[in-house]
């Protein structure tokens, strides 16, 4: 069995009842992740002995860095004689300049007419229900198990959670009904999963001495709806050269990456006399370049770089309440570069409840970072009620890792850096959880300035932490980069 690519299922299915008559090939692949770039085919011939290629398309990631692939294809024919009928056929990797094969050892796979899903020999059962994406509003989700027929199965059962196992549930499988000449036979299921961000589940079949498990290498199979996507970027105040390229370049990023709050700072429009002009406000501008404008608020705290007034700005795909502007500095001075304002807006969402956001620019050390975030920090929790279970403070806070200021962060043990969260648990651990008296020494060499903490005990969990914005990954867009980060339900 090829550990590179492999053949799971087979449908190759025949219909006379309508004109032109029609066969429909359908094939399930398992492909080893050995690069972005690659290309999954399956190479057929009927009984014409005519070979052609049929690509695959992605479907879902699997177990330990594999792939699922799928590919189909419907034939047409008002002479059902000449339909391919029965076809020989082998599996197809492209990929790093090499090509690796599933051949059935070399004598190549056949599939017969009319005879249901076919199962691998080697395999002893496969979930057939690998779409790991969750729509909005859907209410069901159907399971689909194929059981190898020397495995003389006499129930299937489905082992799932809506809740992460706090609450464990058990469904029942069904035969599905199937074409007289199957052989391999098909249980199926379809859970109530109601409003559930998440559901996971695992596949037990049991035969009268035995029982085969497929919780996915001990994973579990896990369906899920979008996660929350916050994305955060210093804009640089309209001091970058091709600076409307780069405005339409962020709105890409943004739409390409499916963000659905945007935290911005040093977003900058014209001076005009100190009234400011909006037409040339960046995060207006980046607002307006979305296939889709999002609800924005913004404002600003200090003449910057003599020629603007600069400031802050959320925006969100979802409806903004209770947004509001404050100075958290001492200096109220628009002159002052270190008078400094934050804006905050609450989101409503579906499955991850009211969350508070704050887009913040502090000064550094010597500008008044501490009074600053002390401020910023109770604001935050003047605005924290029993229905606000997140909040999430995010900017650039012009403090390093490691720093006396990011110590006052930490040692609040009520905020944690999320970025760090994601990638760096050991240090996060350290930093956040088991007060390691040595941690300042090891962030050596993360300079990051731009954060978001999120409240510890909030009721989401970070999953992943992206830079965005450098020279690999859509270009350089300001001195800052951007950091994507996603969030689920705990």
């Amino acid at each position: 069995m090829s550990e590179i690519i492999q053949l799971l299922t087979v449908e190759n299915t025949l219909s006379r009842k309508r004109h032109p008559s029609r066969q429909e090939l359908d094939f399930l692949i398992r492909v080893a992740n050995l690069d972005y770039d690659k290309q999954v085919a399956v190479v057929w011939a009927g009984q014409d002995e005519v070979w052609h290629t049929l690509s695959a398309v992605y479907r879902a990631t699997g177990h330990a860095g594999q792939e699922y692939w799928q590919a189909q294809t419907t034939l047409y024919d008002e002479n059902v004689h000449a339909l391919p009928g029965v076809i020989r056929f082998a599996l197809l990797l492209r990929v790093k300049g090499e090509e690796f094969w599933d051949n059935n050892q070399g004598r190549d796979y056949t599939a017969a007419i009319n005879t249901g899903i076919n199962l691998s020999a080697e395999l002893a059962m496969q979930n057939l229900s690998l779409d790991n994406h969750l729509e909005d509003g859907q209410q069901w989700f159907t399971i689909k198990i194929a059981v190898n027929p020397v495995f003389p199965a006499e129930s299937v059962v489905i082992h799932w959670t809506k809740d992460n196992w706090r609450h464990r549930r058990h469904t029942q499988c069904r035969v599905s009904k199937q074409h007289r000449k199957a052989k391999t036979r098909i249980w199926s299921a379809r859970l109530k999963i109601g409003d559930a961000f998440r559901l996971q589940f695992s596949i037990c079949c049991k035969s009268q001495n035995q029982e085969l498990w497929d919780n996915n290498h001990g994973e579990n199979y896990t369906a899920r709806h979008a996660p929350l996507k916050v994305l955060i970027l210093n804009l640089h105040c309209y001091q970058e050269e091709e600076q409307d390229r780069k405005f339409t370049q962020i709105a890409a990023a943004i739409d390409e990456q499916a963000v659905d709050v945007v935290c911005l700072q040093e977003v900058a429009e014209h001076w005009n006399h100190g009234h400011g002009d909006w037409a040339s406000n960046s995060a207006n501008i980046i607002n307006q370049r979305l296939r889709q404008s999002f609800h924005l608020f913004s404002d600003w705290s200090h003449l910057g770089f003599d020629r603007y007034r600069e400031g802050v700005a959320i925006l969100s795909r979802y409806d903004l309440r209770n947004q509001h502007g404050a100075y958290v500095s001492d200096s109220h001075d628009i002159y002052n570069i270190n008078s400094r304002k934050v804006v905050m807006a609450r989101i409503a969402t579906r499955y991850f409840g009211i969350i508070n956001i704050f887009s913040a620019h502090l000064s550094w050390l010597e500008g008044g970072f501490q009074q600053q975030f002390q401020r910023l920090r109770a604001w935050a929790d003047e605005q924290t009620g029993h229905e606000v279970k997140t909040t999430l403070l995010c900017g650039d806070f012009n403090i390093t890792a490691g720093s006396s200021g990011y110590r006052q962060v930490v040692e609040t043990r009520q905020y944690e850096d999320q970025f760090l969260a994601a990638n760096a648990q050991g240090l996060f651990e350290a930093f956040f959880r088991v007060n390691d008296p040595h941690w300042r020494d090891y962030p050596t060499d993360d300079y990051r300035i731009d954060y978001i903490f999120m409240n510890k005990d909030s009721n989401l969990r970070v999953t992943s932490a992206r830079v965005l914005f450098t020279e690999q990954d859509y270009g350089r867009v300001s001195d800052h980069c951007g950091y994507l980060m996603t969030f689920e339900p705990k």
